[in-house]
């Protein structure tokens, strides 16, 4: 199991939606950051970021069925071939904010580009959705969970910067409720 793989959601309290990326309405996703009280008594979180899709991303929505999920990001550049060792994370793909994870397909014809969100080194790609993508529908921020980012250490404090917070991205969804509802 991988570092994000199993993962309770309990285990990971820090939650940053990331709303609209790219500018595309409703294509949401979460950063998870690991809290780690036990190191610092002003509640930082750790490096260790969890990406997955956010609760309004359409993928998770009624209706929604993933027909592939495609770690191949151009003809030179596959997540799958991300290969990491050692303590300092040795090989590992640096990512930029919009740097590319995956591309899912869904029966409908629409294809979705996730993106890393935050700076940092690719630890692992979660290739379980592969043999089974309704687990990203069905536990997204657990076992469903997308890719595992470390962030640089002198950027682990700012990455939540330009992140929402919880009660932000509630506000978010609310007014686009309440301007889908008076279309």
């Amino acid at each position: 199991a991988g570092a994000g793989a199993g993962a309770g959601a309990g285990a990971y309290p820090c939650l940053w939606p990331f709303a609209d990326v790219k500018g595309r309405p409703c294509e949401d996703f979460c950063v998870l950051q690991h809290s780690n009280r036990r190191h610092d008594n002003y509640n930082s979180c750790c490096r260790i970021c969890v990406i997955t899709l956010a609760e309004a991303h359409p993928l998770l929505q009624n209706g929604k069925t993933i027909k592939s999920i495609n770690y191949q990001i151009s003809p030179n550049c596959s997540r799958l071939q991300n290969k990491v060792s050692g303590k300092s994370k040795r090989g590992a793909q640096f990512l930029t904010e919009l740097a590319p994870l995956c591309r899912i397909s869904s029966t409908d014809g629409e294809e979705y580009t996730i993106y890393s969100c935050i700076r940092g080194r690719l630890i692992e790609v979660n290739e379980n959705i592969l043999s089974n993508p309704a687990i990203l529908q069905e536990k997204p921020s657990t076992e469903g969970y997308i890719a595992v980012v470390l962030p640089k250490f002198e950027e682990s404090k700012s990455i939540t910067q330009g992140l929402l917070t919880q009660k932000e991205y509630e506000e978010v969804l609310l007014k686009r409720h309440n301007s889908s509802s008076r279309s």
